[in-house]
């Protein structure tokens, strides 16, 4: 789960935020504000689970900032406060129960019982979603049906079955409030592939489906489902805002959307989106960039938002996934698993194409097989020479294969050469996001950079941003960030720099703090590596 702290004194806020081990405790610190307003402007762009606040803060105290946060309806059910005060005062307390906060705590707390606090909120939060999710089980029911003829617009409209002139009328017809000037981003989003998939995931698909539509609601997200029950979301982005922000929440709620689905069903799912926002008349270009984006998950791994990114198959059409055996194939291929890829190929081949009797049953039942290695292919935005060399020219030219031996040979070779192709293009990645980030890192050098906001910089998810620089760097974001730092700082004090120079050349303005930091890392003071 995610946490923010909102604290206006500044060696407080830096212990709360670094001192107490978040991480180990399976809780991701996502930000920090010192006081009430700069706290509003970071909840428009991060969706926090957990926040600590101060009541006593410059410009906007916290009991404010929580009657600010309840007015903007961002202080949710679905969120728990714990209030940090100096004040041992009835009226304080009060008002803040009042506003649904789960712990008020006095200061000097110790770090020890702050932690508690927190992970008692947490416990707390993850009671209400069970009570949530049990709720949502007992009361399943079919949607009524405006948002039935709803969701089959959407459909249609993303399908390309619904004329530009069409689009304003039906949005009124059907009670959407979209405006000619407004613009839209997508998301595509799934389960990721399980190898416990059965008659559950129906229902898990269907829990997704009512816990997206409680968190991302009209008029900014509007959600349609397939048949398959996966979820296409279009994100409504007004003319007064800017592109860049829009992003930004899209990803905030797409996060926290990521979060709850694992917190309730212990099972992860995906998201692509759209490069950007684009006029409504767009939305089947955006669908088709965020379905290509979803399916570059074979590449980074599961869990993640992933933004589309220009490729040589840009124009390539999805393709459906086959159930039963063809999936099994599918999914084993997209893993690289080129054990479970070779069992379900022979599953196929026994059900299928050995049992053919005359040489036309066989070369059909060969088409067919092709046909699944040409989508996989397709899929990916790769050509059929590019991956299979050689062993292209059986799929042009089925002629070429005369027996079942020389036919099984051929694609087990296909099979072993798609699982080597899609390692090659995962171990080969060397992606211009990271590059920009080294750029970063080296260059401001003397700012405070953490994961949250070089992602916020390049408006795309800190997941997301986590996973692809630890793919490629093979160390975390942060360690990486204070190995470069305490490089950079034993090199100035060592040329003769001071002490406070250096600390701040690497963006550390508490000195002490510096020391304390630089000693754990290279086992001596700052001063002893003076030159």
């Amino acid at each position: 789960m995610n946490l923010m702290i909102v604290e206006d004194e500044p060696r407080l806020r830096q212990a709360l935020a670094y001192n107490i081990l978040w991480e180990s405790h399976g809780i991701d610190m996502i930000g920090t504000a010192a006081n009430g307003l700069d706290a509003l402007k970071l909840m428009e762009r991060k969706k926090p689970d957990l926040m600590l606040i101060d009541v006593q803060m410059p410009g906007m105290d916290g009991l404010s900032l929580l009657q600010e946060l309840k007015a903007r309806g961002l202080l949710t059910r679905l969120m728990k406060i714990i209030i940090l005060s100096g004040h041992d005062n009835f009226e304080f307390a009060q008002t803040a129960l009042k506003h649904g906060v789960s712990r008020y705590l006095l200061k000097p707390a110790g770090e020890a019982e702050i932690l508690d606090a927190v992970l008692e909120a947490r416990r707390q939060l993850q009671q209400d979603l069970e009570q949530w999710r049990r709720q949502a089980a007992l009361e399943k029911q079919w949607l009524s049906n405006l948002p039935h003829l709803q969701n089959l617009f959407f459909l249609q409209w993303a399908g390309g079955k619904v004329g530009r002139g069409e689009i304003l009328s039906k949005c009124k017809e059907l009670q959407i409030p979209l405006r000619p000037e407004d613009r839209i981003a997508v998301a595509a989003m799934e389960l990721d592939p399980s190898p416990e998939d059965g008659e559950k995931a129906e229902i898990q698909k269907f829990t997704l489906q009512l816990l997206a539509k409680e968190l991302l609601t009209p008029p900014s997200w509007w959600i349609a489902t397939d048949s398959d029950m996966n979820l296409m979301m279009v994100f409504v982005v007004g003319p007064e805002t800017e592109a860049s922000e829009a992003l930004l929440r899209m990803n905030a709620d797409l996060s926290q959307l990521l979060s709850r689905t694992k917190e309730m069903l212990h099972r992860t799912v995906s998201a692509g989106i759209s490069a950007g926002a684009g006029p409504l008349e767009h939305l089947v270009s955006l669908y088709r960039q965020a379905s290509h984006a979803l399916q570059e998950r074979v590449v980074y791994g599961h869990d993640l938002i992933i933004p589309y990114r220009e490729t040589a198959g840009e124009n390539t059409r999805p393709f459906a996934i086959q159930p039963n055996l063809e999936k099994e194939l599918e999914i084993a291929m997209e893993t690289a698993d080129e054990v479970k890829a070779l069992e379900a190929l022979q599953g196929i081949w026994d059900e299928l194409v050995s049992k053919m009797e005359t040489s036309d049953e066989f070369h059909e039942s060969v088409l067919f097989v092709h046909s699944l290695f040409t989508r996989m292919i397709q899929k990916r935005g790769w050509t059929i020479k590019q991956v299979l060399g050689e062993d292209a020219k059986f799929i042009h030219n089925m002629s070429l294969l005369s027996t079942q031996t020389q036919t099984w040979a051929h694609m087990t070779r296909i099979v072993n050469r798609i699982v080597a192709y899609v390692k090659e293009q995962r171990n080969a990645n060397s992606h211009q996001v990271v590059k920009e980030i080294l750029r970063l890192v080296n260059e401001e050098m003397d700012q405070e950079l953490t994961l949250h906001t070089v992602a916020d910089r390049m408006y795309i998810n800190s997941s997301y941003l986590s996973r692809l620089f630890k793919q490629e760097m093979g160390v975390a974001f942060s360690d990486y960030v204070l190995a470069r730092k305490m490089e950079r700082a034993k090199s100035l004090l060592q040329d003769g720099h001071k002490v406070y120079d250096a600390a701040r050349s690497v963006g550390y303005r508490d000195v002490s703090y510096f020391t304390k930091v630089f000693r754990k890392y290279w086992g001596v003071n700052p001063g002893e590596c003076k030159g």
